[in-house]
């Protein structure tokens, strides 16, 4: 395969994907030639337009509800399906057919991510699609778009990275990287949103960011997108006379973004028709929630405008003359989102939960408690100790880890009240433990940093730039059950054993544990699996006979199916467990028999709802 000409960046959002790249062969140093593809996508039947954003909407048609030619794209003939903007524009009216929030629904461990699911509320005729389908759609219609756009530097044979949150696990990091194999992405490396906003930042800089940071400084991103929060904490250090950036901490997986809001915001609207004599349906009420979000985003967008009208048609016969006709004003979107989500609080304030009804019906499981700054006072109080390893750098008598500075991404930070609400908050916390207040990170390009800062990052990895070190934002465990003899109403002990360190970097091995261990030939073994962003020290090997409830955390199950060659079925067979991070940055666990060259592939189980 010949050298790549380009560093490919794709953005694979909740609610829009992108895709920047940066040209190999021009660039040099801090000096990079960077650009953003227009991704061409249909906007009306039979209308193609290219845009920056690629919005992440699928829409699945009725058979019978298009002409011949309507869904046509410039290099293909027509599909049964439309993704973009005209997936968002016709599913906002017909939202039964729309599917949306799919990488949302990919790290859903509840559901079969690989099972034709969504739309999850839509009647029996109408079709549906997995998650993972729905994901390699629109990476396929980037790389299709990419293609057609130059024929001279085909996509396969580009350098790819492709994003995910920070907090994803590492069952869905894998069905990421399965996707993206699925939609043709061969060179395909992973890269934690947050750190490519931060890329993007310092390549956006040309070199300036030096004079912007220092040694000593601790960077955080919130990064508040479509489906969830997520914060990280990079710190700045000296080695060897130059400064290096260190991802030291990632927060715990938060579904809790734009669809939150927009949801909201449907209800605070339905709420003001309900006074007014008219009450939606559940039907409207989705459509309305749609049409938030269009909404929101022109607001945010625009400061001029005030309101935004909404229209929600009617399901019955009566289409036009029973359409709901409302508008979304400026100041019902700050009340809502801003104290609903960024509440003011005290860094001793953490999320509330409350207790779940016994059935519920199938949906995300999103973030019980709504405020992003609840959030970020438990992931700051938890990662107190995070800087230990670089020598300390933070007030031993402090009660939370105090940042320095802090870099925004996501589009709702585009409202300049919501900057200013999360520093405002953030350096509360500061002046009350006598620390500094966190500057702003000024510059951030907040729709398509995830995907230049992938794009450059694709740069930095072939020696041209400066690299954020951190590998693996959590440490790893596999639980063993304890041999004892069956005791009435007692469950035998567990402890978990560390396959995986916090901090494994990209196309590593971890040594294989002493300990061996007896699995089932012939029939699915499933393993307990946990994680943690706060055990540090923990290295391969390390057996937890205890631990406090906060420092582990259950993830999927994983499962194995051993052979039976030259095997009874039910034989136990002695293995070791052997960990590896591949260079796309996915965790792969293998099981090694005794005495022999074979390694069986420990799978993660993305069935859902698989009880252990």
């Amino acid at each position: 395969m010949s050298d790549p000409r380009y560093s490919i960046g794709v953005d694979l959002g909740t609610t829009h994907c992108a895709l920047s790249y940066v040209d190999l062969a021009a660039s040099d140093g801090d000096k990079t030639v960077q650009g953003v593809l227009p991704v061409a996508q249909l906007t009306a039947p039979g209308a193609t337009e290219e845009l920056d954003l690629l919005p992440s909407f699928l829409y699945l048609p009725h058979p019978n509800e298009l002409t011949p030619g309507d869904l046509n794209l410039p290099w293909t003939a027509e599909r049964g399906f439309a993704v973009g903007e005209l997936a968002r524009t016709r599913g906002a009216g017909t939202p039964i057919r729309l599917v949306s929030s799919a990488k949302s629904w990919l790290c859903h461990p509840g559901v079969d991510r690989r099972a034709a699911i969504l739309p999850n509320d839509a009647p029996e005729e109408v079709e549906r699609v997995s998650p993972l389908e729905s994901s390699v759609r629109y990476l396929t219609h980037l790389r299709e778009a990419w293609d057609h756009a130059h024929p001279d530097a085909p996509f396969a044979e580009q350098e790819i990275t492709v994003t995910i949150p920070a907090s994803f696990d590492p069952a869905a990091r894998e069905l990421t990287a399965e996707a993206a194999d699925a939609a043709g992405y061969s060179r395909m490396t992973l890269l934690e949103e947050p750190q490519a906003a931060l890329y993007s930042w310092i390549q956006k800089s040309s070199g300036v960011w030096r004079k912007q940071v220092r040694v000593g400084d601790v960077i955080l991103v919130v990064d508040v997108g479509g489906g969830t929060s997520d914060f990280s904490l990079i710190a700045v250090v000296e080695r060897e006379g130059n400064l290096e950036l260190h991802r030291v901490a990632v927060g715990e997986h938060i579904l809790l973004g734009g669809d939150n809001m927009d949801l909201a915001l449907a209800h605070v609207v339905a709420r003001k028709l309900a006074s007014q004599g008219t009450q939606p349906d559940p039907w409207q009420l989705r459509a309305l929630t749609y049409a938030c979000r269009s909404a929101k985003e022109a607001l945010l967008t625009d400061p001029a405008q005030d309101a935004v009208p909404l229209v929600v048609p009617s399901r019955g016969s009566k289409l036009i003359g029973g359409s709901i006709r409302t508008e979304l004003t400026r100041a019902e979107l700050t009340q809502t989102i801003l104290d609903g989500f960024f509440p003011q609080v005290e860094a001793a304030a953490r999320p509330v939960s409350r207790a779940r009804v016994g059935l519920t019906q199938l949906g995300l499981p999103y973030a019980q408690d709504a405020a992003v700054t609840r959030h970020l006072a438990a992931f700051l109080g938890r990662q107190v100790a995070a800087l230990a390893e670089l020598g300390g750098m933070q007030n031993q008598n402090a009660s939370f880890l105090h940042p320095t500075a802090v870099l925004f991404n996501g589009g709702v930070f585009k409202s300049p009240l919501l900057v200013e609400r999360i520093l405002q908050t953030l350096n509360g916390w500061l002046a009350t433990e006598g620390a500094a207040p966190a500057r702003l990170l000024e510059g951030a390009d907040l729709d398509l940093a995830v995907a230049r800062g992938a794009a450059y990052y694709g740069y930095v990895r072939r020696g041209k730039g400066v690299r954020i070190r951190g590998g693996t934002a959590q440490a790893y465990y596999v639980a063993v059950e304890s041999a004892m003899p069956a005791v009435p109403g007692l469950e035998p002990p567990v402890q978990a054993l560390c396959v995986a360190p916090f901090g494994m970097e990209e196309g590593t091995d971890a040594e294989l544990p002493a300990q061996e261990f007896g699995l089932v030939v012939g029939e699915p073994v499933r393993f307990r699996f946990f994680g943690s962003s706060v055990r540090r020290q923990d290295q391969v090997g390390t057996m937890l006979d205890y631990w406090q409830p906060d420092e582990l955390q259950e993830l999927d199950e994983i499962e194995a199916t051993l052979p039976t060659e030259g095997r009874t079925p039910g034989e136990v067979v002695p293995v070791k467990l052997h960990a590896r991070i591949t260079e796309a940055g996915t965790l792969e666990l293998e099981a090694i028999p005794r005495g022999s060259s074979e390694r069986w592939k420990v799978e993660f189980d993305v069935r859902g709802g698989v009880g252990g």
